[in-house]
């Protein structure tokens, strides 16, 4: 399962630089998406609106401020679900989601990694 990381950090102590090694740990295969430049555990930070295929989830890190001008782009990776850990919830984009049948939860990647729900 690939998960897309938006808003990806090289600082240990941010939750998606925690939740790129965890997904990793779990077996998962994970892309990253940030501002910053650099890598987490040997994968790179991309910038932009990268051509992705495969995306089965995408994990979100960044405020829903942010989130406007990257909603057409995450929903054309045709991923199966979004998570919107805490601090990202945005009702707008989770209605967006949903219309286009994919699954929006409003969860914590880590909780979900431990407790076996991812």
């Amino acid at each position: 399962m690939k998960t897309l990381i938006v808003g990806a950090s090289t600082h240990p102590g941010r939750y998606a630089y925690l939740a790129a090694n965890r997904l990793l740990s779990y077996g998962h295969e994970i892309v990253l998406l940030g501002k910053e430049n650099g890598e987490v555990a040997g994968y790179p930070i991309l910038h932009g609106k990268p051509e992705l295929e495969g995306i089965d989830t995408i994990t979100l890190y960044i405020n829903p401020t942010r989130q406007p001008e990257l909603y057409e782009y995450m929903l054309s990776l045709k991923p199966k679900r979004i998570i919107f850990n805490p601090g990202t919830e945005n009702p707008e984009f989770e209605a967006m989601a949903e219309e286009r049948g994919v699954q929006a939860l409003e969860a914590c990647t880590l909780v979900m990694l431990g407790t076996g729900q991812y």
